[in-house]
């Protein structure tokens, strides 16, 4: 009897995971690695950052979620290199071997090379990064109850996101309803609808993968919650006690005492592990370029999926780092190998844009679901 196919999936997010639910009825072995043993559903991590959800509301266990597929089983461990041609993935503890190897493990907040600044402004990528958030806001606000020093007050009630993407944008919406709504009434000696909330973003426009409308509305729905927006802005210091801005030829200097951080990702270290094992060069951002079918140049038994992964569109441009594009990026690699096992192919991957879309608050949102561009409550219901 044959020796099934062995299927190693690193990664246990949108796309890792979806690949190995898509291999259920194939007959091979799937063994899916993950640092974490959770599945987290990232979208919701500003909802824990902000108290309204628990962590657990968004973290499912991955053994749990993949009890019933017989063929995979779940390894907790880290990899700390690849041997490609010996087919093996290397962990701290120990190694395992692979016929075909998916490498989704995601991607990281970047800081442009001021990765000091993360200690001070925290990004929003994992469950600890969103209790830090949490804990951060919470305490400003109790900080702020006992400060007598109006100054100081006035700083405690100063947040600042940097970061006009859709995380920034849920970010700042988030902590808005939480002062203006959430803790009505709750204090005695502060009113938390006066805390001020800085929203900074380089680019002309917020959410800028958006239509200029949908930006153009996204940044109407913040204003009209008391979020300060402010767009062409850069920021050049990031201090315990503040920013400091560049807008053109000005410079402005924000004092506050909580800080949070959207303003870039890079992909995960792994990628440029992966990109030195197989002699190819990874882009600015350390994903690693794909074929047509998702698979690393020169190892088609090696494919890179989701945020990792330098995949064209089809227009010279790489696709979005989504949660879709790498579920169906996963689904589209388990369908592959299980053609290959029988002889077959599949025609290069395409992915299908369903729409996309951002919250700012409860009520408020912005969406593109085909060629609709929508709005306010409707895009909320909508998400």
């Amino acid at each position: 009897m044959a020796a099934l196919h062995r299927v190693v999936i690193i990664g246990g997010g949108f796309g890792g995971l979806y690949c190995a639910q898509s291999l259920r009825r194939v007959p091979l072995q799937v063994t899916l690695i993950d640092r974490r043993n959770f599945h987290l559903f990232q979208p919701l991590l500003y909802q824990v950052a902000t108290g309204g959800l628990s962590p657990a509301n968004i973290a499912a266990p991955l053994r749990t979620v993949l009890e019933k597929h017989s063929n995979v089983e779940v390894l907790l461990g880290e990899v700390s290199g690849f041997d490609l041609a010996a087919r093996r993935v290397d962990l701290l503890d120990g190694c395992v071997e692979y016929d075909s190897l998916i490498v989704a493990t995601g991607s990281e907040t970047s800081y442009f090379g001021h990765d000091a600044w993360s200690r001070i402004a925290p990004g929003l990528k994992t469950i600890e990064e969103a209790t830090d958030i949490r804990r951060r806001v919470l305490l400003a606000f109790e900080a702020a109850e006992r400060e007598a020093d109006p100054e100081r007050q006035r700083r405690q009630l100063t947040f600042v996101i940097v970061g006009g993407g859709p995380t920034g944008v849920e970010m700042a919406g988030a902590v808005a309803e939480l002062s203006r709504h959430t803790m009505r009434g709750e204090f005695r000696n502060i009113d938390p609808s006066q805390a001020r909330i800085f929203l900074l973003e380089n680019n002309e426009r917020l959410l800028h993968v958006f239509p200029p409308k949908l930006s153009a509305c996204a940044q109407k729905q913040l204003e009209s919650m008391g979020v300060i927006v402010q767009t062409k802005t850069m920021v050049t210091d990031v201090r315990v006690d503040g920013v400091t801005l560049k807008s053109g030829d000005q410079t402005e200097t924000i004092e506050a005492a909580t800080l949070f951080w959207g303003a870039g990702v890079r992909a995960s270290p792994l990628g440029n592990c992966l990109a030195a094992a197989a002699s190819v060069e990874a882009d600015r951002q350390g994903r690693v370029p794909v074929g047509p079918d998702l698979s690393l140049t020169g190892h088609p038994e090696v494919f890179i999926i989701g945020d990792l992964a330098h995949a064209d569109d089809g227009k010279g441009n790489p696709l979005p780092g989504l949660a879709p594009v790498a579920m169906q990026q996963g689904y589209y690699v388990a369908k592959l190998i299980g053609k290959r096992i029988a002889g077959g192919s599949l025609p290069p991957f395409r992915y299908r844009d369903r729409g996309t879309m951002a919250t700012i608050g409860r009520g408020r949102a912005v969406a593109i679901v085909g060629p609709l561009n929508i709005s306010g409550l409707l895009a909320w219901l909508a998400w």
